[in-house]
C-alpha cells in the first residue's frame, strides 16, 4: 500500500473519530414547526415550544415526546417558556396581541394570565430568577422599553416603569425572539442584550456598547450565558442573514473584585463557526453554541472553538446532570449530544 494511501486512511480514521466523539442523537421531530424555546426543569422533563401553537413534553429524558397544539392559539409562535416541572409551565407569544399562557396540569389546559392588544408589541424572551420571580422582556414600545415582572409565579404581571431605565434606546435598537437567552439574572441584577443597528449589554438599566456587527436590522447580539460559578459571561450573535460569516460574533467578559468593588473585564475569545442565536455554559470551562451555521463547542471558557455539527439549531439547553445538551430547531427538530 502507497504512503498516500496510509495517510488518506489515517485521516479518515481521525475524522471519523472526531464526529462520533461528539454524536448528536436526534430525539424527536415534528414537520413544519420551528422551535425557539426550551425548559429542562429536571434530569427526566424536556419542555420545548414553537410555531403553529405546538409544544412538546418528555417526562423520560427524551426517550418520547408528546406533542400538543394550544387550543385556540394554533397560529401562534411560542418563542419563549419556562417550566418548573412536568405539570407547571408558562408560555409567551411572540407579536400582537402579546399574551402569557400558563399551565398548572401538563399541558391539558392554559390559562391566559397576560394580554395586551397593542399592534406595536412582540414579546421576545423569558426569564426565572427563582420559584416566583420572573421577567419577560419585549420590543421598544414608543421608543421606551418593554419589560415585565411578576413576584407570584407567573399568575401576573405587571410592567416595569420607564424610570427603572438610567439608558435611552438608540435607533434601531431592539431585541431578536432567536433563542428565548437574551435575558439572565445575576442574583438581583438583571443583564439583557439588544440587536440591530445597535448592539448593547444592558446592566439594571444602563447600557454599554458591544463589540459585536451592528448597524442592519439582522445584526448584533442574540444570546446570554453566565457559567455556574458566575464568574464568566459569554455573549453570541452576528448576521443572521449572512450566517456564514464568523467575525464580530462573541464577546465575553471575567468577574473581578478590586478594591471590593465588582468588575467585568472584557476577554479575548476566538470565534466560533458563522452567526449563533444561542450560548449555554454546560459547566465552568465547557461551552456550545449553536445556529443556522451549526454547532460549535469549547472546552476553555470560549477561548478556541471546534465545529461538532454543520446541522442548524436555534437553541441549546444543558442537562441539570449529565455533560451535555439539547439542541433544537427548525423540522420540530430536538436532540441530544453528550460533552
Amino acid at each position: 500500500m502507497s504512503i498516500s494511501k496510509i495517510f488518506f486512511i489515517c485521516a479518515l480514521f481521525i475524522c471519523s473519530n472526531l464526529n462520533a466523539q461528539y454524536q448528536i442523537k436526534e430525539l424527536t421531530t415534528q414537520k413544519g414547526v420551528s422551535i425557539r424555546a426550551m425548559s429542562v426543569p429536571s434530569e427526566k422533563v424536556i419542555w420545548a415550544s414553537g410555531s403553529r401553537g405546538m409544544v412538546a413534553k418528555s417526562t423520560n429524558e427524551g426517550v418520547s415526546f408528546e406533542w400538543m397544539q394550544v387550543k385556540g392559539y394554533e397560529k401562534r409562535d411560542f418563542r419563549a417558556m419556562h417550566a418548573w416541572n412536568d405539570q407547571e409551565a408558562i408560555l409567551v407569544a411572540v407579536a400582537a396581541p402579546a399574551i402569557i399562557l400558563k399551565t398548572i396540569d401538563g399541558g391539558a389546559s392554559w390559562n391566559k394570565v397576560y394580554e395586551n392588544a397593542d399592534t406595536s408589541m412582540f414579546l421576545d424572551a423569558l426569564q426565572f430568577s427563582d420559584e416566583n420571580h420572573g421577567t419577560v422582556i419585549g420590543d421598544p414600545i414608543g421608543g421606551h422599553l418593554f419589560i415585565l415582572s411578576t413576584n407570584n409565579k407567573g399568575a401576573t404581571w405587571v410592567q416595569m416603569p420607564n424610570d427603572y431605565f438610567k439608558s435611552d434606546l438608540n435607533n434601531g435598537e431592539a431585541f431578536f425572539a432567536s433563542s428565548n437567552s437574551n435575558l439572565i439574572h445575576i442574583g438581583k441584577e438583571l443583564l439583557f442584550v439588544t440587536g440591530g443597528l445597535s448592539s448593547r449589554l444592558w446592566k439594571n438599566g444602563v447600557a454599554e456598547a458591544l463589540p459585536l456587527l451592528q448597524g442592519t436590522s439582522s445584526t448584533g447580539a442574540n444570546s446570554i450565558a453566565i457559567s455556574p460559578n458566575q464568574k464568566n459571561i459569554v455573549i453570541v450573535g452576528g448576521d443572521f442573514s449572512k450566517d456564514q460569516l464568523a467575525t464580530q460574533n462573541i464577546v465575553g467578559y471575567q468577574k473581578s473584585l478590586s478594591k471590593k468593588q465588582i468588575s467585568w473585564n472584557q476577554l479575548a475569545l476566538s470565534n466560533p463557526n458563522g452567526y449563533k442565536s444561542s450560548v449555554e455554559f454546560i459547566d465552568n470551562n465547557r461551552l456550545i453554541t449553536c445556529g443556522t451555521s451549526g454547532v460549535d463547542f469549547s472546552k476553555d471558557k470560549g477561548l478556541s472553538w471546534e465545529t461538532i455539527s454543520k446541522a442548524p439549531f436555534h437553541i441549546a439547553k444543558k442537562h441539570p446532570i449529565k455533560r451535555g445538551a439539547y439542541l433544537a430547531g427548525s423540522g420540530g427538530r430536538i436532540s441530544f449530544v453528550e460533552l
